[in-house]
């Protein structure tokens, strides 16, 4: 005959409930299964206030979304781009430092290396943002795109990276931050092919500069952003209907927005950030992780 199984054990008169925390302290499990407490994760966390930041195509599009939040989270920022009067009048705009430079040639490049360290001891955070596009049909693209986006978006991410090393290295904790895209991720629509062909060649050279330099507590990433509004994309969300057609193809059903780049920038500028290197981060509501076709 079976037998009835026999009731639970009573807790024991002294167990007590865990209090909840006033902040989040995780709770680990140490070799014997003992519950206890981790150090409580600092509000702090995503805090970039006080740090130096250079942001290049600054002052519109993506770099400007970031720029903005950085100066409004705290940060000295100094933005650059190409055409003077736009990028000293969003430095107003926002609070921040105008440095134009043209970064195609290494001449604009050591301009701009050498204004910011007039300016500042050290960089925490460099945001390589300034980018160039060329869109033609495949048998008569000219070799005048070719150089005037492979020259802007992938070299001058070089050049520029190398010669802040002294003050991104005085910084003892530096994050800098590559702008790919998803075009460099998948092939895309648009007959774009330096414009694809070089966020590529950016995402692989964050991959080996990341190498390179994680010794030097210098952290290299790249976001790889996908639908946003910019002047770049200004011929395919123009316009608000444009927009909502777009974000109806994206997973996560919108565009992205200036928090979602800024949030991504913060993290890898951050603490929070501190134990991420050499990763690309596709920025793009879905579109490459869930096999979007857009």
């Amino acid at each position: 005959m079976a037998t009835a199984a026999a009731p639970p054990a009573a807790a024991p008169s002294s167990a007590r409930r865990l209090k909840r925390p006033d902040v989040c302290t995780p709770v680990e499990a140490n070799d014997r299964g003992t519950r206890v407490r981790s150090a409580p994760v600092s509000a702090d966390l995503f805090s970039v206030d006080g740090k130096v930041a250079l942001v290049t195509g600054g002052s519109r599009g993506i770099g400007l979304m970031i720029a903005r939040g950085l100066v409004a989270a705290g940060a000295q920022v100094v933005i650059s781009s190409r055409k003077a009067e736009v990028c000293d009048a969003a430095a107003r705009e926002i609070g921040a430092v105008s440095v134009p430079a043209d970064l195609s040639g290494r001449e604009g490049v050591e301009q701009l290396a050498a204004a910011v360290a007039e300016r500042f001891d050290r960089v925490d955070l460099l945001v390589n943002n300034a980018g160039a596009s060329w869109g033609a049909p495949l048998e008569d693209f000219p070799d005048s795109g070719w150089q005037k986006v492979m020259s802007t978006n992938v070299h001058g991410v070089f050049l520029l990276t190398v010669a802040l090393l002294p003050q991104l290295r005085a910084g003892g904790d530096a994050s800098v931050v590559n702008i790919g895209s998803i075009d460099g991720i998948r092939a895309p629509l648009l007959e774009n092919y330096p414009y694809s062909a070089s966020k590529a060649a950016v995402h692989m050279l964050t991959k080996h500069l990341a190498k390179r330099l994680a010794g030097e507590r210098i952290r290299v990433n790249a976001i790889a952003p996908g639908p946003f509004e910019s002047q770049m994309t200004k011929s395919f969300l123009g316009t608000e209907e444009a927009r909502a057609a777009v974000g109806a193809q994206v997973p996560l059903g919108r565009i992205g927005t200036p928090e979602d780049v800024l949030g991504t920038t913060l993290f890898l500028a951050s603490r929070a950030g501190a134990f991420l290197t050499g990763t690309v981060i596709p920025l793009d509501g879905g579109i490459t992780g869930c096999g979007a076709s857009l």
